[in-house]
């Protein structure tokens, strides 16, 4: 008869965890401990990658605009992402360790299809589905050697940084996040940061760990540029209401 509990406690241990936890009653061995958190923190993760970038993709909708998004930033980020997201499904590391890039990938690509929806051009919107859904193809599919995805993902660091400082340059341009969503940056820091342990702890690639590492500066950036421009925008918000509101005035003073 299948034990249903122990298969389901083997997905975040190993057998020999199992047994100093079930069996032995070894609650301190720090090893399993140092495991048990990772697996946990990976498919926490995951988890809420499903719908990390969620609010942003329905503040563009809300709002049928993409403004102040840099579309330079969003498609080299979804390049990161998906070279990561093919570099650890072809090495086989655990999906515990890579599978929130998955959900990444294809929230970051819709946002990059809205972009190009709302600025304007429909159908590079729709080239762009087809052909990012080629690429994923093309390196996932078995066509594309390990050694190359290795080469390409030692490039992911300056590609992930040059993406999202070119969203942060943006942003100091404007003097506003524009249609970022709060919730969305700061979700995308904190799981960076995890990552640097889930990293070290389950596939010791140093190529790994230097990626999510420039991932949580580069966030990180971000993330406090939120929130230097939150009262900024709220008071943009607040005054272009205002002179909305003076209008009427003006006529009634008209018409009397």
């Amino acid at each position: 008869m299948v034990d249903y509990g122990k298969e389901f406690m083997l997905l975040l241990m190993d057998e020999k965890c199992y047994d100093k936890y079930f069996l032995e009653f070894d609650f301190l061995d720090g090893d399993c401990f140092r495991a048990l958190l990772s697996k946990g923190l990976g498919f926490g993760i995951i988890a809420g990658s499903v719908l990390v970038k969620v609010p942003q993709i329905m503040k563009i909708l809300a709002n049928k605009s993409a403004k102040g998004i840099n579309l330079f930033s969003i498609c080299l980020d979804l390049l990161a992402v998906t070279i990561h997201m093919a570099y650890s499904f072809v090495s086989g590391f655990p999906f515990s360790a890579w599978g929130d890039t998955s959900f990444l990938a294809l929230q970051t690509a819709i946002i990059a299809i809205l972009v190009l929806f709302f600025n304007g051009a429909p159908a590079m919107s729709a080239t762009f589905t087809v052909g990012y859904s080629a690429l994923v193809y093309v390196l996932m599919g078995g066509l594309t050697p390990l050694s190359f995805l290795l080469l390409a993902q030692g490039f992911n660091v300056p590609i992930l940084l040059l993406g999202k400082l070119s969203q942060a340059l943006t942003n100091y341009r404007n003097g506003s996040t524009g249609q970022l969503s709060a919730v969305t940056c700061f979700m995308l820091l904190a799981g960076s940061l995890a990552r640097i342990f889930t990293s070290i702890q389950e596939t010791g690639d140093q190529m790994m760990i230097i990626t999510y590492g420039a991932s949580s500066f580069a966030n990180l950036v971000i993330a406090l540029q939120v929130l230097y421009y939150w009262n900024s925008d709220k008071s943009k918000k607040s005054s272009s209401t205002g002179a909305v509101t003076k209008k009427p005035k003006a006529k009634s003073k008209k018409s009397d």
